[in-house]
């Protein structure tokens, strides 16, 4: 999967360091730096706090997905709308069950890709 999901990626996979994650989604989702930066901010505190690593960790798992997903612009394309979808029908439709099938299914597979079970 992973050399399929590469071919069609804008760019390469980065290092899940903040510099690196923060420069591939300028690129890839250039109106969303300004939310990683605050959401950093507030991770670093809550770390500080809990005198935790964990937070921090959580963080760049959750933008490596992210940049995961948007550096293949059909993945980002079936996920958006899914969320659309799962955001306007009725719990009730099965439509809204297939678009909550299709977001899990995308992030579990951009989760393993930047976070691979040994």
């Amino acid at each position: 999967m992973r050399a399929a999901r590469d071919a069609g990626a804008l760019i390469p996979r980065p290092e899940k360091t903040f510099p690196a994650l923060r420069t591939a989604l300028a690129q890839v989702a250039p109106a969303r730096p300004a939310e990683m930066v605050a959401e950093r901010d507030a991770v670093f505190t809550v770390a500080t706090q809990a005198d935790s690593f964990g937070p921090i960790a959580m963080f760049q798992l959750k933008w490596a997905v992210v940049i995961e997903i948007e550096r293949c612009p059909d993945i980002a394309r079936r996920l958006h709308a899914a969320e659309r979808a799962a955001q306007t029908l009725d719990r009730e439709d099965p439509a809204w069950r297939a678009a909550m099938d299709e977001i899990r299914e995308i992030l579990d597979a951009a989760h393993a890709e930047v976070q691979p079970i040994p």
